[in-house]
């Protein structure tokens, strides 16, 4: 009896990969939902807290490092795939995902918000 595997979309294609591999790529996937939560964490700390920052530009900090933890598993999970995919076919692995680029942007408007709430208030 076959069990089937999920999703299939990423399983059905080509042959099985070296273990090492396919572990390495799901322990890049858990790095950015560890990613993910702490950016969760940080959003709710900075209200929580009520850290010295002007308010309005607090929460605004606060909501892009939520939106970022909103936004992040489900990049994770689609850069997983096309990586597990990309392997089980023999392909060359697919460039940097869409998540390093949204961390990137995100953690520098949190910055600049926090910097200049410092400044104001």
């Amino acid at each position: 009896m076959s069990l089937r595997r999920f999703p299939r979309g990423v399983y059905d294609h080509g042959a099985e990969p070296d273990p090492r591999f396919t572990l390495a790529n799901e322990r890049t996937f858990l790095a950015w939902i560890r990613t993910s939560l702490a950016l969760v964490a940080g959003g709710v700390a900075l209200e929580a807290l009520h850290l010295p920052v002007q308010s309005g530009l607090r929460l605004a900090a606060s909501l892009v490092l939520l939106a970022l933890g909103l936004v992040v598993p489900p990049l994770a999970w689609r850069g997983w795939a096309v990586a597990e995919r990309a392997m089980r076919r023999g392909e060359p692995l697919p460039s940097s995902s869409g998540a390093r680029l949204a961390l990137v942007v995100g953690v520098t408007a949190v910055a600049l918000l926090l910097v200049l709430g410092t400044a104001l208030r």
